[in-house]
């Protein structure tokens, strides 16, 4: 595959950075008072308004041709259908398989895997209608209350953000605990006031090899085993996602409380799979379906709509446009909504360990940014930390506003206040505060003229920062279904249009190695590796200071 940078669309963009740099986005508007409707889009449940971006109409045709040359839509056909995209491991990518609610046939290898993913979750299904409906029981006969998930990057951050995001909707039926660090601090604090008796644990790896996971398992364990005193108990009160039935097995789950994965499914795109299993112990089957409703919306849009109205196409170009063309290094998401404040860990791992790459499908090294740094928070939270940087710091960092039109609790006028701010800041930063305005405004609170002189150069705000929006009607999890897909999607044509593979993560697989040995060191006498003086020097102070 060719470099991006040779195509004609490419080489136009970059021609067209100049010509978009000189002009301001609140002239943008004043000059066209249809920009709103030319810039927005709209699907069941999500308006998505990128009016506020640095397009104009020559840069919007230019990014649709720069789909059109990079064959978006023959790779999104190649992704659907099975074909082995993940060129690196020779895996297909069939994350949507796992939601397709049409359950039209998808072959791997000639095996359908529809056929595959439904059993699957009728497997789920009756398992997590047996622990809620109380009929499982642990070692002395009680059901379960507690459930805690253990798993680490993809394994845990969908489902805990799901579960977060959804839990207005919780009953009393279980609550769910989530450890992902290895430190020890998390699982001591989670399994604190737990009962053994009670409580159902969920290891989620797929190779049941995975260090920071398996030793939290183990660490379970041994806290379990501290009151049931019985290792056969552990297969009441343990159940694994995995495909390793030997190493579950010999951790003591029974095969039958062990719910599989498939390869064609990376870790960071797993929740709809069985790795999903604690959002539906915590909120009930049918509302875990509802989320696969949600995406698989999603899907079928991404499939069928125009490049022009396609909104994940969309955002993926305009990230594309933000960070390889204007130079952007970051993206900040900012839901809201209080039940969206894992989103920004979410997408971060989504965004981050898919795109940043530094070569081409082709092993080429690349000579562009193919991905922003990925950061955010909660809106009104962020207002009063960083958006100071956002107004007026010498960066420029494009941000996605996300709210809902119908509060999850309505409070009063609590959602009126929240949604004023997330109009009011999407408006400042575009349009910015001018010297005359500062002018104006102190003048009318009685200041001298030399006390003005010296404000206004401090309260300028040069606007032009871009912004895009998306109002849902309600966080539910259709809703949330919707959400993470469009952002998955947009994912995937980012990797394409920089002609990166995106669904590898040899950067993760290095760490893990090192690690793996520089542990060894610490744990065994004896036992030494090659290192550079920084990190020696390191360890040798570490293993010092641990002795005393």
């Amino acid at each position: 595959m060719s470099g991006r940078v040779e195509l004609d669309s490419w080489q136009k963009l970059r021609q067209s950075v100049l010509r978009v740099e000189q002009q301001h986005l609140k002239t943008m508007f004043d000059n066209d008072t249809q920009r709103f409707d030319k810039f927005s889009r709209q699907i069941a449940g999500v308006l998505f308004d990128f009016s506020k971006q640095r397009v104009d109409d020559q840069t919007f045709s230019e990014l649709m041709q720069l789909a059109d040359e990079c064959d978006v839509a023959g790779w999104r056909e190649k992704m659907f259908s099975g074909q082995k995209i993940n060129i690196t491991e020779n895996r297909a990518v069939l994350h949507t398989a796992l939601r397709n609610r049409a359950n039209t046939p998808v072959y791997v290898d000639g095996v359908n895997v529809t056929e595959q993913v439904n059993a699957e979750l009728e497997k789920l299904k009756a398992f997590s209608q047996r622990v809620r409906s109380g009929e499982w029981v642990g070692y002395t006969g009680k059901a379960v209350k507690n459930v805690v998930a253990i798993g680490v990057g993809g394994s845990n951050l969908g489902p805990q953000m799901v579960t977060d995001a959804l839990a207005a909707y919780a009953d009393d039926t279980l609550n769910v605990h989530y450890v992902s660090n290895v430190d020890g601090v998390q699982i001591a604090s989670v399994l604190k006031g737990l009962d053994a008796e009670t409580t159902l644990f969920v290891v989620s790896s797929k190779t049941f090899t995975t260090s920071e996971t398996m030793t939290n398992a183990k660490t379970a364990v041994e806290w379990f085993l501290e009151s049931a005193n019985d290792k056969s108990a552990i297969a009441k009160h343990f159940v694994a996602v995995s495909t390793n039935l030997d190493k579950t097995r010999a951790f003591g789950i029974s095969d039958e409380n062990v719910f599989t994965m498939w390869d064609w499914v990376g870790g960071r795109f797993s929740l709809w799979s069985a790795i999903g299993l604690p959002i539906a112990l915590y909120l009930g089957f049918d509302v875990f379906v509802e989320v696969l409703e949600g995406a698989f919306e999603v899907d079928e849009h991404f499939k069928s709509a125009s490049n022009q109205d396609n909104i994940p196409l969309l955002m993926a170009l305009l990230s594309v446009w933000n960070t390889s063309f204007l130079g952007y290094q970051a993206q900040a998401i900012l839901p809201y909504d209080q039940a969206l404040h894992m989103l920004p860990a979410y997408l971060q791992q989504g965004e981050m360990e898919s795109n940043g790459k530094h070569v081409t499908f082709a092993g080429e090294q690349v000579d562009y940014t193919t991905v922003p740094i990925i950061w955010g928070m909660t809106g009104i939270n962020g207002q009063h930390a960083f958006y100071q940087c956002l107004h007026q710091g010498n960066v420029i960092v494009p941000a996605d506003f996300i709210a809902s039109i119908e509060p999850q609790q309505q409070v009063g006028k609590h959602h009126e206040i929240l949604l004023s701010n997330f109009f009011a800041q999407t408006e400042a930063m575009m349009a910015g505060v001018n010297a005359e305005q500062v002018r104006t405004d102190l003048a009318a609170k009685g200041k001298s003229e030399s006390e003005i002189d010296d404000l206004i150069p401090h309260k300028i705000h040069k606007g032009n920062r871009p912004t895009s929006s998306f109002i849902l009607d309600k966080i539910d999890a259709k809703a949330v279904g919707r959400l993470i897909a469009l952002y998955e999607h947009k994912i995937f044509c980012q990797g394409i249009i920089l002609n990166v593979c995106s669904f590898d993560q040899w950067g993760v697989e290095l760490g893990k190695g090192l690690a793996s040995n520089i542990e060894a060191e610490l744990t065994q006498e004896g036992i030494t590796h090659p290192h550079d003086s920084s990190t020696a020097g390191l360890m040798a102070y570490y293993k010092q200071k641990r002795k005393n």
